[in-house]
C-alpha cells in the first residue's frame, strides 16, 4: 500500500497493515503537509525587548514569548479590546485562487503521500484570541450577539481557506481548536451547540464536498461534546494527551463512529517522563488500542515540553516494532 492508501485506510477504517506515520528529522512521513501562506498584504513583524519577543499574527493581535521558552507564547494585545472596535475590525483576506496556487506548489513533491492543508486555527480559536480567552468566555454569556458576529467574520475567512484546500486537491484540512482543560471544557456543551456548532457544520461540511478528510487538533479534555464534533464532520482528532481519555472508551467510540486518533505519545505524562521503559510501553498500548484507526506523529516543539530527541525516538522505534 502507498501512504496515501495507508493514512486512508487508517481514517476509513478499513484493512490496514500498519499506522500512519508523521515524523520529522528523516524519519517516515506518510503525510506531505503544507500551508496557505500569508493572507493579502501581511509580512509578519517581530521585535525584542529584553528577553521577551513580541510579534503580531495576520489578525492583527500582538503576541509576547520568552525568547529561549515556547514557540507560541501568549496574546499580549489583542485587536479587539473594545467591542465598539468591531465594527472596524477587518479579519485578514486570502484570494481563493492565489491561496489554492500556492498549496498546490506545496504538494509538488507529495508523491504518494497523503495531502494536508494546514489553514490554521478555526472559529474559537481566532475569536478568541481576537478578544483574549478570558474576556471572550465572559462575552459568551454577556454579549452573545457581539460573539455571534465576531465569529460569523471568522468562519468566512475559513471557508475561503476550506475552498482553496480544495481546489488544490488536498486529501484533508488540519484545523486547530484547543477548547478544553484537563478535566472538561472551556465552556458548557450548550454553549458550544449555541454558538459554534452550525459554523463547524458548515464548513466541514464544505470540506467533505471537496471529498477532503477533517483533521482537528484540539488539547484537553474534549470528552462532553465529542459526539457533536463528529456529527459536525471530524474525521480524525488530533490529540496530544490522549490520556487525558480513556483511552479504551476513546477508542470504542472511533471505532463505533469511524473516527481515528492522530496522535503523538502522550506529551504530557508519557514523553517527558524520560523512562525509556515507560515511554515504550505506552506507545505500544495506544498502538494495541487504537489499531486500525491511527495516525501517529511527534510533536514538533520538543524544547517546549523538556524532552530529549532521543526520548522521541525511543517511541518512533517503538511504533515501527509493532507496525511489523
Amino acid at each position: 500500500m502507498t501512504s496515501r492508501e495507508i493514512v486512508t485506510a487508517n481514517l476509513n477504517h478499513t484493512p490496514v497493515h500498519r499506522p500512519g506515520l508523521n515524523f520529522d528529522r528523516g524519519r517516515k512521513d506518510d503525510l506531505c503537509r503544507t500551508g496557505p501562506g500569508s493572507p493579502e498584504g501581511y509580512v509578519q513583524r517581530r521585535w525584542r525587548d529584553g528577553p521577551l519577543e513580541y510579534y503580531d499574527d495576520a489578525w492583527g493581535n500582538t503576541w509576547v514569548r520568552m525568547a529561549d521558552g515556547s514557540q507560541k507564547g501568549e496574546i499580549h494585545r489583542p485587536v479587539i479590546e473594545e467591542w465598539s472596535q468591531l465594527d472596524s475590525f477587518e479579519p485578514p483576506v486570502y484570494d481563493v485562487d492565489r491561496t489554492a496556487t500556492t498549496i498546490r506548489k506545496g504538494f509538488a513533491d507529495a508523491g504518494d503521500r497523503f495531502r494536508v492543508a494546514g489553514i490554521g486555527g478555526w472559529v474559537f480559536d481566532n475569536a478568541r484570541y481576537l478578544r483574549k480567552l478570558e474576556v471572550y468566555l465572559m462575552d459568551l454569556a454577556l454579549h452573545p450577539d457581539e460573539v455571534r458576529e465576531l465569529n460569523s467574520r471568522v468562519a468566512r475567512v475559513y471557508e475561503a481557506l476550506v475552498h482553496a484546500a480544495g481546489q488544490a486537491g488536498a486529501d484533508a484540512i488540519m484545523i486547530g481548536e484547543d477548547m478544553g482543560t484537563q478535566t472538561g471544557l472551556l465552556f458548557s456543551p450548550q454553549m458550544f451547540r449555541e454558538f459554534f456548532k452550525s459554523d463547524y457544520t458548515r464548513l466541514m461540511g464544505l470540506a467533505h464536498e471537496y471529498g477532503m478528510k477533517v483533521l482537528m487538533h484540539s488539547c484537553g479534555s474534549n470528552r462532553e461534546i465529542l459526539d457533536d464534533l463528529i456529527d459536525c464532520g471530524v474525521d480524525a482528532f488530533q490529540f496530544d494527551q490522549p490520556t487525558v481519555y480513556d483511552m479504551d472508551e476513546l477508542a470504542a467510540l472511533f471505532r463505533r463512529r469511524t473516527v481515528a486518533l492522530y496522535s503523538p505519545v502522550d506529551i504530557q505524562k508519557v514523553l517527558p517522563t524520560g523512562d525509556r521503559s515507560h515511554i515504550e510501553a505506552q506507545t505500544r498500548r495506544m498502538c494495541r488500542i487504537f489499531e486500525g484507526c491511527l495516525i501517529v506523529k511527534n510533536y514538533p516543539d520538543l524544547a517546549g515540553i523538556g524532552v530529549e530527541e532521543e526520548w522521541d525516538d525511543w517511541a518512533y522505534q517503538a511504533v515501527l516494532e509493532m507496525s511489523g
